[in-house]
């Protein structure tokens, strides 16, 4: 059962005299968040690898801990997933051939400052650089925490004139760093100028926020989500232990303003590469309106080496999951192609062999069923009738 950080954050000498109120703003959370071995000192026993990442002087990947998040970590155990998500260690420069600054080839793809367009009919709008916390997975670790300038209000009207002139673009995906680090003001306005664009269908936002920093979701920042809707919003849940009473009513206010929840899960080795964490996360998440989404292959950005997993732990999961639980607790297991490649789904092999018209389909029992095709006529399918030439079975 997670901690209630509301029962506990008073043991902690930096806020022992925080009254809950303020304890429970996003503004406090962000003006206190832990960046700093000496604070970090007072929350959780350091070990070796993470003191010396911590107090590095240079080269490293900024931290930045919200309380709420800081008091979900066990304090003594450094292989807490919590805790592993947030501090640094000395594994970040360990670094490996595989490696790479812009795993997902964006910059390529950017033709004006913030805005990625890989997708024919989709745009990624990067908005901000500051997210609540920084994860130590992050695959936009080379701009997040930085001045890019992705959040100057030019670039971001730049990005919109551009989406504005492309009439095949129907969907855009707002994101950063995090864009609920906007002010609710501020979000309106991009909103606003997005949705009045009539080739714009369909709106998302990706944040993290309601997970590593849930007071950010207050009754003013539904009421700006209710004006524009349909918006959608990606989040971004990793393990059971972040499903908090907190992480809980922040989804349930989105979801009562009308917001469709998914989730984006990234496989970590040692944090989520077993299917009973996984099966309990997507449990957890259906109970609080949020569908898992998808699973990602954690990304060969720099400094991860030590959080990737074999592929095959993803099929792994996936393999335990469909047919083993409800269909809407099944996500979608994706890499997204190093250099620009986008998403690529993969799933275990169901299908055996496929042969004059017989499909001999595995069941998530390992039992074998012939399915047959038919012609158009109802007779049986004549040899190589619509036989799949993407079906690669040797």
């Amino acid at each position: 059962m997670p901690i209630n950080v509301e029962d506990a954050y008073r043991r902690v000498p930096l806020w022992k005299d925080v009254p809950l109120e303020q304890w429970r703003t996003y503004r406090w959370q962000m003006s206190n968040r832990i960046d700093t071995a000496e604070k970090l000192r007072q929350v959780i026993k350091l070990t070796k690898t993470e003191e010396a990442a911590v107090t590095r002087r240079s080269g490293r990947f900024i931290m930045g801990i919200p309380p709420y998040w800081a008091l979900l970590m066990d304090a003594e155990d450094a292989s807490c997933p919590i805790r592993r998500q947030a501090v640094p260690t000395e594994e970040e420069y360990k670094l490996s051939p595989n490696d790479m600054i812009d795993p997902l080839g964006e910059d390529s793809h950017m033709p004006v400052p913030g805005l990625v367009h890989r997708y024919p009919d989709r745009v990624l709008l990067l908005v901000v650089e500051v997210c609540a916390m920084y994860c130590r997975f992050c695959t936009r670790s080379r701009v997040v925490g930085t001045t890019a300038g992705y959040s100057r209000p030019a670039n971001i009207d730049q990005a919109i004139e551009y989406i504005r002139s492309h009439r095949k673009v129907r969907d855009v995906l707002i994101s950063g760093g995090d864009p609920l680090t906007l002010s609710d003001e501020r979000l309106d306005e991009v909103l606003t100028k997005l949705k009045a664009i009539p080739h714009v269908e369909f709106v998302r936002i990706g944040t993290r926020n309601p997970v590593t920093l849930p007071y950010r979701v207050t009754d003013a920042l539904c009421e700006v989500l209710k004006k524009h809707k349909p918006v959608w919003m990606s989040v971004h849940f990793n393990h059971p232990k972040e499903v908090t009473p907190q992480a809980a009513e922040a989804c349930g206010k989105l979801a009562d303003a009308g917001v469709p929840l998914g989730s984006q899960t990234v496989l970590m080795r040692g944090i989520n590469d077993r299917p009973a964490i996984m099966k309990k996360l997507f449990h957890e998440l259906l109970k609080i309106r949020v569908r898992p989404y998808y699973i990602y292959q954690c990304d060969p950005v720099k400094g991860t080496a030590h959080f990737r997993t074999p592929v095959g732990a993803g099929l792994h999961i996936i393999e335990k999951l469909r047919g083993h639980t409800t269909g809407y607790a099944v996500p979608t297991f994706v890499v997204d192609g190093p250099g620009g490649g986008g998403k690529i789904p993969l799933m275990p092999n169901y299908v055996v062999s496929v042969k004059d018209g017989v499909w001999t389909l595995r069941n998530f029992a390992g039992k074998t069923f012939a399915y047959r095709e038919e012609s158009p006529n109802g007779q049986p399918a004549s040899p190589g009738y619509l036989e799949p030439s993407y079906v690669l079975i040797r």
